[in-house]
């Protein structure tokens, strides 16, 4: 699960990071009334960011520096009123509907520093580096030499000395070395304690030096996180962050019911037993020549009401052209899918090939329960074994393709 960037703050602050004031508004007039409680504060520069599930905001015109109210009323406006497209959007971009008003602070230097789950370490893993403000990647990529990576204990956590070592690397010095390793160690904490699969605060900057901060302040301008959602039971104030409105509708009613569904870019529907299985059925239709429409893994548990929805599902997909059924009856019983083939074909339709391959549990019977249903589904076929499903439902789906013109 993710969570917007003013959710983020609000757990940093929490963690006693220092951020920046900050405010988030639904509207145009609440929009005005945060800038103009900034500038009374004294805030001298304030900017406007559209909280969206997406990177590439500030290309795309969704992030701005402004100067006053009427500045920032403006670019509330704007980012109200339009759909945000950048590399990390779908073509037709995303609704933008809550914005964060917050004080813009002077940097004289930018920093990156996440903690993520590290699979290959099989250990929380402190990431940093002297270029901050800049996609990782790039820097991965370009100047790999400058990313700092310390795995963490999973018994004691990061140590004062560990956070200190990374400090130091990272350049800072004086009072402001003091401040980056307490941001440091309390990033890591909190990583921990919330079960965040990913903490990222790019960029981390340091402040010009001021009477109160003479050496510069270390503050957290921009943050991102990402849940384990298999953890979430244990932290409801976390679970109520979830936006669904920034989830794919489908993805969320599969959910409901109990299914495992992630849309992808293909044509070919897949419904199937267990995440393994899926995951290998996605890739021989792959190696067919297909391209897989969805991951859609029903379980051992389902009931058929839910196996029902699972085809409405992907069904309601526009760009699927084929369903391929590939089950493997061990808890989850062959005639129980059949059974939904048949109620989906009487209360939905299949308008598209069916190939279904069934194997397991009560085959037998789910045979008979097809047999006896084909002439409802007129555009179904039965495979022998997942290759001969992944060969037919490719060719069908080709053969059924309309002619292009």
């Amino acid at each position: 699960m993710k969570i917007h960037e003013f959710q983020a703050r609000h757990l940093l602050v929490q963690a006693g990071i220092p951020v920046p004031k900050s405010t988030m508004v639904e509207s145009v007039e609440d929009a005005r009334a945060a800038a103009a409680a900034l500038i009374e504060g004294g805030s001298q520069l304030i900017v406007v960011k559209a909280q969206v599930h997406a990177g590439g905001r500030g290309k795309a015109g969704f992030v701005r520096v402004v100067k006053s109210v009427e500045e920032v009323v403006a670019a509330a406006t704007f980012m109200l009123s339009n759909r945000m497209v950048s590399p990390q959007t779908p073509p037709e971009g995303l609704a933008v509907s809550r914005l964060l008003v917050a004080d813009a602070v002077d940097i004289a230097r930018e920093f990156y520093a996440a903690v993520l789950v590290d699979r290959a370490r099989r250990t929380n893993t402190l990431i940093a580096s002297a270029e901050g403000g800049v996609e990782i990647e790039r820097v991965a990529e370009t100047n790999p030499e400058a990313i700092i990576k310390l795995a963490i204990d999973p018994l004691v956590g990061l140590q004062p000395f560990q956070a200190r070592g990374v400090a130091l690397a990272l350049g800072f010095k004086g009072k402001a070395l003091g401040q980056a390793v307490s941001v440091l160690t309390k990033l890591c904490a909190l990583q921990r304690t919330t079960d965040a699969s990913l903490v990222e605060v790019n960029p981390l900057v340091l402040t010009p030096p001021r009477p109160d901060h003479p050496d510069g302040q270390v503050m957290a301008i921009d943050a991102k996180f990402s849940f384990d959602d298999n953890a979430l039971f244990r932290h409801s104030e976390i679970a109520a962050m979830h936006d669904p409105a920034e989830e794919n509708p489908a993805e969320i009613r599969a959910q409901e019911f109990g299914l495992s569904y992630v849309a992808l870019d293909g044509n070919i529907g897949c419904l199937v037993n267990g995440a393994g299985l899926a995951m290998s059925t996605m890739d021989i239709i792959k190696l067919h020549g297909g391209e897989p429409a969805n991951f859609l893994d029903v379980g051992g548990s389902a009931t058929e009401e839910a196996v029902t929805e699972a085809f409405r599902i992907i069904l309601s997909d526009g760009r699927v052209q084929g369903v391929l059924v590939n089950i493997f009856g061990g808890i989850m019983q062959c005639d129980r899918i059949a059974r939904a083939i048949v109620s989906a074909a009487q209360t939905i339709g299949f308008s598209v090939p069916l190939v279904v391959r069934l194997e397991g549990t009560n085959v037998d019977q789910a045979r008979e329960v097809l047999d006896a249903a084909r002439s409802q589904i007129p555009s179904m076929q039965s495979a022998t074994d997942l290759r001969d499903a992944a060969a037919k439902i490719v060719a069908a789906v080709a053969a059924h393709a309309p002619a292009s013109v």
